[in-house]
């Protein structure tokens, strides 16, 4: 078994409907199968408590206000954090999370108007001031939201049933974001192949985990 020194830490951000759940899994089998030990979880959720977090938000008829609403994806962050993601990585795992901080700056941010700075403050308390080893952003035209989720036949959530020009706004928010190109961030179409993606985001991958285990 592939054990790293301090772990890794994978983040994939987007839009709803970008594919990130699909991208996840792909990337979590074709490790495992070069021998690392993966931890595929969410947020919210990741935990029996996040779990329930995540069925208050997504199932509610009425998204709650928006202060109200980020201080419960930062409840769940910093229990997702604690009781998942630190002991996992401290045994040399390889974690996989669908959605971290990054996604609440885009989200509660510039999508709901939430002060960003107070935000970035509390995200770094949830997350005990960890940040992702890779981000992946798969980016999204917010004009293509309701047609890839409608593809799933799923009921949506509280999320999904939002305006256009909310999913702009979060769009914006993200493409701000990662507007800085950097070592650690890949940003690919999401619009691409479910195959390319993982081959494209485990080609980038594999550089940084040959870092990681030179650290």
């Amino acid at each position: 078994m592939n054990r790293l020194p301090f772990g890794f830490l994978v983040a994939i951000e987007g839009l709803d409907g970008a594919g990130k759940t699909t991208l996840a899994h792909a990337l979590a089998k074709r490790l495992e199968e070069e021998g690392y030990s993966v931890v595929l979880t969410r947020q919210p959720g990741g935990t029996p408590f996040g779990e329930k977090i995540r069925r208050l938000l997504h199932d509610a008829e009425k998204r709650p206000v928006p202060l109200a609403e980020y201080l419960l994806f930062a409840a769940d962050r910093a229990e997702h954090m604690e009781t998942t993601v630190l002991p996992a990585l401290r045994e040399g795992k390889i974690v996989i999370s669908d959605r971290m901080g990054d996604s609440s700056l885009a989200y509660q941010g510039y999508g709901s108007g939430v002060d960003k700075d107070f935000i970035r403050l509390v995200n770094a308390k949830a997350l005990q001031e960890k940040t992702a080893d890779l981000t992946i952003y798969l980016r999204l035209a917010p004009e293509a939201v309701q047609s890839r989720i409608g593809v799933r036949g799923k009921e949506k959530t509280s999320f999904e049933r939002e305006h256009s020009l909310f999913f702009t706004r979060v769009a914006e928010g993200f493409d701000a974001l990662y507007q800085e190109p950097r070592a650690n961030l890949c940003v690919f179409d999401a619009l691409l192949a479910p195959s390319v993606l993982a081959e494209k985001a485990y080609a980038d991958m594999r550089v940084l985990l040959h870092e990681s285990r030179g650290r």
